[in-house]
């Protein structure tokens, strides 16, 4: 099975960590195709021995992407194309059905109730969405969350296949000697009382809320790993209240795939990848009110760690008994407050691994995808011998900001792609 892979970027993120987790595993020959940088993930893909291939988009009005993907695909004629994220979803699904390719599996990986990758949800994104999902075999949700967040927007019951995230558990098992290095690295007393968080640093994600309650608690640090455009504002938001010495802003961290060598340190060369952080702190937040399946939790939870959350389906969708240490809160900055002063009163200490984490194994998440590629090759129609020539893309302006396309499947009539 010849297998090509779409994505927006490869860049540190939950969605490309767990793509480069399972190319180690999916019983498939495979390659990737990342619309925009490649960044990091693309770097440790490649040194996994997959092939990672630039396409060089240069944003999302960046039409001329659409014909060289296409052609892209035609030259490596796949068996299968599997896209992942919303831009490579819509560009991905119309190129392959040009290019002749019929299988195209699509993973939905951070759809929310009111936001898309981190991105507000519009009329003309739903429409879109909606229309291209039509172009291909299968949308695998990560969550039933998702799935029935897609059943809601009309994506037909049979199309929709539900294959959880997955880690690899080991991974961040609790290491006392990483506890001190880091420590000691970061310049952290022995016996301080430590908060984790680690995400993308966007306003959805709410890191600010974590920020204000640890600057309520004196004598408490916070380890905060990720980049994004909220990294100044959070900042100036600890130095406001004169927590600057206490909130530590890690920047981007490696972690969430063995590298073979140990994990990457991060840019002081404190050693602190996740696993080290996870290691070092004491108790986890993740404020974000709205998540696909919550990875980071999972990741916190594999380490022994009490879990303070707003969202996390592939907690919530379980019985209370399958992750104990884990406690939902409504993100207000008090009751954050008040949950991480009575748990640095208790002295938490490390919990045994919760079931909830044996379940998400990577290993798992990969026979399934495999039946569902299985599954969708099966019920394709076969390959037309000579592909139909790619059509210049005509673009037209409308009021809503969507543009109009050649229809692959009913040429002349257009489809339409909007800009996000």
């Amino acid at each position: 099975m010849k297998v090509l892979h779409v994505i927006t970027g490869l860049d540190m993120g939950g969605a490309e960590q767990q793509l480069r987790l399972l190319l180690r595993r999916l019983p498939a020959q495979c390659e990737v195709v990342t619309l925009t940088g490649p960044g990091q993930v693309a770097e440790g893909i490649e040194a996994d021995g997959t092939p990672v291939t630039h396409l060089g988009m240069s944003g999302n009005h960046d039409l001329t992407a659409l014909p060289r993907l296409t052609r892209l695909i035609r030259a490596g004629r796949p068996d299968l194309v599997h896209t992942h994220l919303y831009r490579a979803c819509v560009y991905g699904r119309v190129a392959a059905r040009l290019a002749g390719v019929r299988t195209v599996v699509a993973t939905e990986h951070s759809l929310g109730d009111a936001v898309i990758e981190g991105r507000r949800l519009t009329r003309g994104v739903r429409a879109l969405y909606r229309a291209t999902e039509r172009l291909g075999a299968a949308t695998v949700a990560v969550s039933d969350t998702v799935a029935a967040r897609l059943r809601r927007w009309g994506v037909p019951e049979e199309r929709i296949h539900v294959v959880p995230n997955g880690i690899e558990a080991h991974r961040f098992a609790f290491d006392p000697a990483a506890r001190a290095l880091v420590r000691a690295r970061l310049g952290l007393p022995v016996d301080a009382f430590v908060v984790g968080g680690a995400g993308r640093l966007v306003p959805g994600k709410r890191f600010d809320v974590l920020v204000r309650a640890v600057t309520q608690l004196p004598g408490v640090h916070l380890l905060l790993a990720g980049e994004g455009p909220e990294r100044e504002t959070l900042r100036r938001l600890a130095e406001q209240f004169g927590s600057g010495d206490r909130i530590h802003l890690l920047g981007v961290r490696d972690g969430a795939v063995d590298t073979g060598h140990g994990g990457r340190a991060g840019p002081a060369g404190d050693g602190a990848d996740i696993p080290g952080l996870l290691s070092a702190i004491d108790v986890f937040v993740s404020p974000s009110p709205e998540e696909a399946f919550g990875l980071a939790v999972l990741e916190a939870l594999a380490s022994g760690l009490h879990v303070l959350y707003g969202s996390c389906p592939a907690v919530d969708e379980l019985p209370q008994e399958q992750a104990p240490g884990a406690r939902r809160f409504s993100l207000g900055v008090h009751e954050l407050a008040t949950s991480l002063r009575e748990l640095r009163r208790e002295g938490p200490g490390r919990l045994a691994v919760p079931p909830v984490v044996r379940r998400y194994d990577i290993a798992r998440s990969a026979e399934a995808l495999t039946g569902v590629y299985e599954q969708a090759l099966a019920a394709a129609p076969a390959r037309r011998r000579r592909p139909a020539p790619v059509p210049a893309p005509v673009v037209q302006a409308h009021p809503s900001g969507v543009v109009a396309l050649p229809d692959p499947a009913r040429s002349p009539a257009p489809s339409q792609l909007s800009n996000r």
